[in-house]
């Protein structure tokens, strides 16, 4: 494209951009735009910049505080977001939100386990307990599938309280994965090449069997009911994981899509859940881009994945709002390898010819820009690279394990840009700095 026609572009972008200078209005056309949407969607291009955390979590305070949003659902597994649930609705023996954070100890535990992350849900407690009495209490859930054995364990526990016969044929359903140590991916190898017997017929009669006893048990008292609902979740994600980690050894299309297939099925049974409280629930998820963006206008689509801003597009259209976040350099926490070390990282400036190196142009520090229905944008319709880091960030396979082609108008209804962002701040304080280069490729993780 000739260098005019892309100056004319920026232009473009620095004439309808909102600047963001940390004034209480910056986010106004954002909440102008967002409605009366039940779904509002908030991505990140990292899973370590603080700038991300930090922006989400002022769009959602807004949202809760000026639209009634009353849950906060994100890419975390269940049984340790539901932590986190219980502590901020004032209903768990943590005496602090640090304590509240405490399951999150697997790699990669700074993703939940951060200053950004800390603060907020010190808001969402604070903002809970000074509401009326008999008001809807803002919840915090997680919508991952990563913790099979964990959510197997809660509910064994809930049954062995509850009804002794029950737990023991739950007990002897899950004993199918006894001989692989809790290690999911031995599982899923053993079962995926014949090795071992698959345990899928056994998590679906668990999860039917719970189901009939929430059936049964509708017209309990709330806190029972969302006892026996949060037990329904983990047994349905014991299924959902056990069908992930076996497809993990065919196919990468096919993992993902169960992933993010799990995912918005764990967004829509948590939906109407909240619908019983008597009002129609609203909800703000914060994930990656790569899996709030819709897939369709990404190269993922074209490979046949799916994703969650997809799919929430397709079931609610435009009582949906998708929003994305980027950054064009500054630095990151991410690890080098799966399981590795937390480091802050550099974060390389943006190839050209991607969304983040026109953003740059603008020469404006950060901006929203609003997507749907803008004319005078259209020049960013043309399919561009655009940049994603994961867990795992390595710079020196950029190009390959970082980019991919998008038209981001298709992809978010908005987008936000941060040109010069820092890495997230976890608790845990054994983080290394790794400015330099880092060792061998490794595939990154969103």
């Amino acid at each position: 494209m000739p260098g005019a026609t892309i100056g004319n572009l920026v232009d473009a972008v620095r004439r309808s951009a909102y600047q963001l200078t940390g004034a209480s209005a910056d986010y106004d056309p954002l909440m102008n735009l967002i409605g009366n949407a039940r779904f509002v969607l908030i991505g990140e291009a990292s899973h370590g910049t603080h700038e991300f955390y930090e922006q989400r979590a002022e769009i959602t305070k807004r949202l809760i505080q000026e639209k009634g949003f009353t849950a906060v659902a994100v890419e975390a597994d269940w049984p340790d977001a539901y932590r986190i649930n219980r502590y901020v609705r004032g209903v768990s023996e943590d005496p602090t939100p640090g304590e509240a954070l405490s399951n999150f100890q697997r790699f990669p535990a700074w993703m939940w386990r951060n200053i950004d992350v800390l603060k907020f849900v010190s808001w969402l407690r604070e903002y809970n307990d000074a509401l009326p009495e008999n008001a809807i209490k803002v919840g915090f859930y997680g919508l991952d599938l990563y913790s099979m054995y964990a959510s197997m364990a809660e509910v064994l526990n809930y049954l062995d309280r509850v009804d002794l016969e029950a737990a023991q044929r739950a007990r002897y359903r899950y004993s199918c994965f006894e001989h692989f140590g809790e290690d999911s991916q031995h599982y899923g190898y053993a079962a995926s090449f014949g090795l071992s017997e698959s345990c899928e017929q056994e998590v679906v009669n668990q999860l039917r069997e719970l189901q009939r006893r929430a059936n049964e048990s509708k017209h309990h008292n709330p806190v029972a009911a969302d006892e026996l609902f949060y037990i329904e979740q983990n047994a349905r994600l014991v299924k959902n994981a056990e069908a992930y980690y076996r497809s993990m050894f065919q196919e990468r299309v096919s993992s993902w899509n169960i992933r993010d297939r799990h995912m918005a099925e764990t967004l829509d049974h948590l939906t109407a859940h909240l619908d019983q409280q008597g009002q129609p629930s609203k909800v703000v998820v914060w994930e990656h881009n790569s899996h709030l963006g819709d897939a369709r206008a990404t190269a993922m689509g074209r490979g046949g994945e799916i994703n969650l801003g997809q799919l929430v597009r397709e079931k609610y259209g435009r009582d949906s709002v998708l929003i994305g976040l980027s950054t064009y350099t500054g630095t990151v926490t991410a690890a080098s390898n799966w399981g590795g070390t937390a480091e802050l990282k550099l974060v390389r400036p943006a190839l050209p010819n991607s969304y983040e190196a026109l953003f740059h142009e603008t020469q404006l520090p950060q901006f929203c820009l609003q997507l749907r229905d803008n004319p005078t944008i259209a020049g960013l319709e043309k399919r561009r690279l655009e940049r994603a880091i994961g867990v795992i960030y390595q710079p020196e396979t950029e190009r390959i394990s970082h980019y991919f082609y998008a038209c981001l108008p298709e992809q978010f209804d908005a987008i936000i840009h941060i040109d010069d962002t820092k890495g997230v701040q976890p608790l845990d304080r054994n983080i290394q700095e790794n400015i330099g280069d880092p060792p061998e490729t490794f595939p990154f993780a969103v």
